[in-house]
């Protein structure tokens, strides 16, 4: 039986090295070496596999970047974000955000510390800014309506949407009263009670008449404010012809 053939690799070692050298050079460094081996083109299978992964990876990844999504109108009703509890719906309790939405609108309308014979407002220059205010908190009157029922409704809006005005009354009552067809009328006061209290002061030999509190009164036509206060931050104010009821 004839003897196996040295390795060609063994062979050349063996003509550089001495014989030791050139064993342990091929026992460490081709004999015990790992061959990794891969397939030289993938099956249909991996890159499918390969264009998933990366087609996730890159979903995660535009995932990450977005933000949060807002709730649908129906996850917002299940979640009932939405529903004012009775025992909250009381004249009393927004008194507080009225008094807020006076300061708010003073601010709006600049007449901040003036005085009333100094006050200007018009439509031409404070039109813009009262079509884009926000009436949260505004004590409002129905002075005009096509349902007879709903005029002398007086309240506190606790809820503005498109088409309706949801207000608390004195009586704890909560009115939803639609916008269109309908003209609401409301006051912002020219000082605050701490001044009118000082004027009183000041001026206490005069007649008890003239220390009324004065205060602007506006009437909102409510067919030309159907839409949401959000979208009315940005609203230009136009002119239009309206339709008295």
């Amino acid at each position: 039986m004839t003897a196996p053939k040295p390795h060609i690799a063994q062979t050349l070692l063996s003509r550089a090295h001495s014989p030791d050298t050139a064993s342990q050079l091929f026992k460490e460094r081709i004999k015990q070496k790992p061959l990794y081996l891969r397939p030289t083109s993938p099956t249909p299978e991996d890159n499918r596999d390969r264009r998933r992964r990366h087609r996730l990876q890159k979903k995660a990844y535009f995932l990450r970047k977005q933000k949060p999504r807002p709730l649908s109108a129906r996850e917002k009703r299940v979640s009932g974000i939405y529903d004012l509890p009775k025992e909250e719906c009381k004249h009393a309790i927004f008194k507080g955000l009225h008094a807020m939405w006076v300061e708010y609108m003073r601010d709006v309308l600049d007449i901040g510390g003036r005085k009333a014979e100094e006050v200007n407002v018009t439509a031409l220059s404070h039109g813009s800014k009262l079509v884009s205010a926000d009436f949260h908190g505004a004590e409002v009157e129905v002075v005009r309506s096509r349902c007879a029922g709903r005029v002398g409704v007086r309240g506190i809006v606790v809820r503005d949407t498109k088409f309706t005005f949801v207000v608390v009354t004195e009586g704890d009552e909560v009115k939803t009263l639609p916008k269109e067809q309908t003209i609401f009328r409301f006051r912002v006061p020219l000082s605050t009670p701490r001044q009118d209290e000082m004027d009183v002061t000041e001026d206490a030999g005069a007649n008890a008449g003239s220390s009324a509190r004065k205060e602007l009164t506006f009437e909102l036509h409510g067919s030309q404010f159907l839409n949401r206060p959000v979208d009315r931050a940005n609203k230009k104010f136009k002119w239009r012809n309206v339709d008295y009821l």
